[in-house]
């Protein structure tokens, strides 16, 4: 059987946040069609991949999938079970936003089945999300957290944003020290990214708002580094934290070149070397399904030397090369490319950018806080 991941994408939200990009819609409507257009697309993929696979994660992202009802979520679950094998350990991940949810409301969302949430918090200071545009503050996060746990789930995860706009060092320490106090067992602290089409990227073009430099980008990403990982956990990804045993599995599925099925609004799938994409425009989707069954905008299939790139861009943002394993997936073409770029992480090496040790050749925190530069300078 092959391991799979799923993914789902529930484009629900109350509220656009300036800084995402993320396909989203701030509207009631069409959330029944919506639905029975999901289980028709899972179906329809069913019958092509479900005879030898099994799905080790199901990750519901969005949008803010804890808008829904608990009894929306369990339907598509169910969906889910009904068409695919689930292995009895599956990692079911709920992205969770304060504001969304009571204590109530995620003992049903356990009863549902998900055994993971992952809380958008973002800041624990209550300007920052003021200025985010958030609709939860300070203790509502904090809240979040604590009930997420006194509803029973033992794996819990939260976001954080760094360099924001007049984030000083001292206030995204705070930020930090909160973040490691909690029941949580996992932490994605990422830096601020200017997405295009975004209004907090407009507000920059504008002038209206000033981002600091990579310099001092740098300094908060070494400070997270430092902090996280002096409290019980260790980095396994470039913006992930976890303590042992907490890996989010879904994101692993990623980042070590897994295959992946995604349903429901902008998914992407990436299957046998091939990738393809949904629509984004949720009627155009639904007109989509009723049609055909699946909803698909473009797909892609993969070279020899792109999935190469591919593969070494995830694993050393992750866990890092394992030689053995990156020579078995590519032959001879695997390894002409480690033959040539040996030397390369010779030099990384040296420079205490990289590990090379038992066949693994892995990040060190200091490559880690240059790993777009590192990885553009191999590809």
């Amino acid at each position: 059987m092959v391991k799979t991941a799923c993914y789902i994408h529930i484009p629900f939200c109350d509220h656009k946040c300036i800084y995402c990009d993320f396909y989203s819609i701030i509207t009631s409507d069409n959330i029944q069609s919506f639905l029975d257009c999901l289980k028709k697309e899972i179906s329809y993929y069913a019958e092509k991949h479900s005879a030898d696979r099994e799905l080790i994660s199901i990750f519901f992202g969005g949008g803010t999938p804890s808008l829904m009802e608990p009894d929306y979520i369990s339907e598509i679950l169910e969906s889910i079970k009904k068409n695919f094998k689930v292995t009895n350990d599956a990692e079911i991940s709920l992205e969770t936003n304060p504001g969304t949810v009571s204590l109530e409301k995620l003992k049903m969302f356990r009863d549902a089945g998900i055994n993971r949430v992952s809380v958008g918090i973002q800041s624990f200071d209550n300007n920052d999300l003021k200025f985010l545009t958030r609709i939860h503050n300070s203790e509502t996060a904090i809240k979040t957290i604590n009930d997420a746990a006194e509803a029973g789930f033992k794996n819990i995860s939260l976001d954080l944003i760094f360099n924001l706009p007049g984030q000083t060092k001292k206030k995204w320490i705070k930020n930090l020290k909160q973040a490691v106090q909690l029941s949580v067992k996992h932490i994605s602290a990422y830096s601020l990214i200017l997405e295009r089409g975004t209004i907090l990227n407009k507000m920059v073009i504008d002038g209206k708002v000033k981002i600091a430099d990579e310099d001092y980008d740098a300094e908060l990403y070494q400070t997270t580094i430092d902090l996280i990982t002096s409290n019980g956990f260790y980095q396994y990804e470039v913006s992930n934290f976890a303590k042992p045993g907490f890996e989010c599995v879904h994101n692993n599925a990623y980042w070590h070149y897994t295959d992946y099925l995604g349903f429901g609004t902008s998914a992407h799938s990436f299957i046998d070397g091939k990738r393809w994409w949904n629509l984004s425009s949720l009627k155009m989707y639904i007109d989509k399904i009723e049609q055909y069954g699946n909803a698909v905008a473009g797909s892609e299939t993969i070279s020899p030397e792109k999935a190469i790139n591919e593969y070494i861009m995830l694993e050393l943002r992750s866990s890092g090369l394992n030689i053995k394993m990156f020579e078995n997936r590519f032959g001879n073409e695997g390894r002409d490319w480690l033959k040539k770029k040996y030397p390369y992480f010779e030099l990384l090496k040296d420079q205490n950018f990289v590990l090379i040790d038992d066949g693994l050749i892995k990040l060190t925190s200091k490559g880690y806080a240059v790993c777009d530069k590192i990885l553009s300078e191999i590809l």
